[in-house]
């Protein structure tokens, strides 16, 4: 195998496709990347055998080929080789890597593309397309609720469901719940509700670019997404998602309309001086302004009050800060609302005026 290609039209690829490889065990073939190349195109494969990654790029092929190198070892290289046309050649269990203006020369051992695992595959017409910014906007508003606890796996991604109009997006802890539907123009066609993992919505947004459109394909075990020539797709989460429907309130009786970039700020503050376990902030709403303040604690305490728009009797909340950070980073407009009843019931936090998607949380224990 010998072929021939600019270093950055590779790298990019090469970055995508390590964090589809496995780096727990450096020897095994699935650390490994596949390159294979025949009429002038490079085929590049990775996995870890839950997700997988495919894309081809245009090379020139001086004798076809395939092998498989240690992908990251392969990255570091290729990162530190002049911006120029790069030679890649395999002699007998080794990837010769050598630019062709410089006197720089590196040795891979590869590993024989045979012992390399199939990838999965989605029929090209079970494959529906969706705007990458709509799809963008859903794992913003939603991934940063998912739990980290193990014990909870299904709670371990976010859960996806096909709706009439759209599609719904829910992520929670079992603390907060963050949750959007989005409406599409198009037509999509109806799917059983999965749990995406968590690992593969980040990895969706570090291939694509926001604009034009991205194609899903959705079986009962696994997601599949395409960017143009980029294919990747991950193994689904099994296991029942918690009833989200039963923890988003009916009703709720008070709302406190507040300013996104007073309270973020304020809550920077005020967190500086706040118990690093637990994150407990008080919120004591009354009309005309919310105090935002820390618990006492050997450092001292932090303070700050803010405007806001309420009219109701004062209510004292007590919450983790970051659980109202969180939303707020991604907040759509310049105002949102706390919506509540009582201090120990949800709290609902949603852009004002109301949008596609709100954020519930639980409120802490008033000590």
């Amino acid at each position: 195998m010998k072929f021939a290609c600019q270093k950055n039209t590779l790298l990019k690829e090469i970055i995508l496709a390590l964090d589809f490889t496995s780096q727990r065990n450096t020897l095994s073939i699935v650390s490994n990347v596949l390159l294979e190349t025949h009429a002038n195109t490079l085929i590049i494969k990775a996995t870890d055998q839950k997700v997988g990654f495919r894309t081809e790029i245009a090379v020139e092929t001086i004798e076809a080929g395939s092998t498989t190198v240690f992908c990251d070892k392969f990255l570091g290289i290729l990162r530190t080789l002049p911006d120029e046309n790069i030679i890649f050649e395999e002699m007998g269990d080794k990837l010769l890597i050598h630019p062709e203006k410089k006197s720089i020369d590196f040795e891979l051992r590869t590993i024989s593309s045979e012992k390399f695992p199939s990838l999965e595959e989605a029929p090209e017409h079970e494959y529906f397309s969706l705007g990458q910014k709509d799809l963008f906007t859903m794992i913003d508003q939603t991934i940063f609720a998912i739990s980290d606890d193990e014990a909870r796996y299904f709670m371990n991604g976010v859960y996806l469901e096909h709706d009439v109009e759209g599609l719904v997006m829910v992520a929670t802890d079992g603390r907060r719940l963050s949750f959007i539907k989005r409406k599409f123009e198009q037509a999509i066609p109806s799917f059983n509700p999965i749990i995406i993992p968590a690992k593969f919505l980040t990895l969706l947004k570090k291939a694509g670019t926001g604009e034009g459109e991205i194609s899903i394909s959705v079986n009962d075990s696994i997601i599949f997404a395409k960017f143009g020539n980029q294919v990747m797709y991950s193994s689904l989460i099994k296991g029942q998602f918690p009833n989200y429907r039963r923890v988003i309130p009916a009703s709720q009786t008070n709302t406190c309309r507040v300013s996104v970039a007073e309270m973020n700020e304020a809550l920077k503050r005020v967190s500086l001086l706040v118990e690093n376990k637990a994150k407990r902030v008080y919120l004591d709403i009354e009309a005309g302004g919310i105090t935002i303040s820390s618990e006492e604690s050997d450092f001292g305490q932090a303070k700050e009050i803010i405007n806001c728009e309420y009219s109701g009797e004062s209510c004292r909340l007590a919450m983790n800060y970051s659980y109202l950070v969180s939303p707020l980073r991604v907040m759509e407009g310049d105002h949102f609302a706390l919506c509540f009843t009582e201090s120990n019931r949800a709290v609902t936090v949603k852009p004002d005026p109301e949008k596609d998607f709100f954020h519930i949380i639980m409120p802490m224990q008033i000590d």
